[in-house]
């Protein structure tokens, strides 16, 4: 199955939470991309002692799954150059949830 994760927050629990849903999804043979929007963006300077969001993060990536993460959201927050995040756009983001069998949201 093709599963679609758009990512709204940088709230730790949820960003880590969303992360864990994706490695497990992955784990179980399926393809997931990651879609970081609005505050999502700032996944990668989130930091938190009971969830490691970084840690998650890696591990995502290192099991195959694909991020993406908006632009406007990105420059919005001036993050341009400061994020190893790649940037995407607004239609990246349609085609994954087309590609997508399901698509969740945290």
């Amino acid at each position: 199955m093709k599963i679609g994760v758009i990512l709204e927050t940088k709230e730790a629990e949820k960003a880590w939470n969303s992360l864990r849903f994706g490695i497990a999804a992955l784990g179980k043979g399926n393809e997931v991309k990651l879609f970081l929007m609005g505050e999502g963006v700032e996944i990668e300077s989130i930091k938190d002692d009971e969830f490691d969001v970084s840690d998650k993060l890696a591990d995502f990536q290192d099991a195959g799954g694909v991020l993406l993460a908006c632009g406007t959201c990105i420059m919005s927050r001036h993050l341009d150059d400061k994020t190893h995040c790649p940037i995407s756009t607004m239609i990246d983001c349609v085609e994954m949830v087309e590609w997508a069998d399901k698509t969740v949201t945290f």
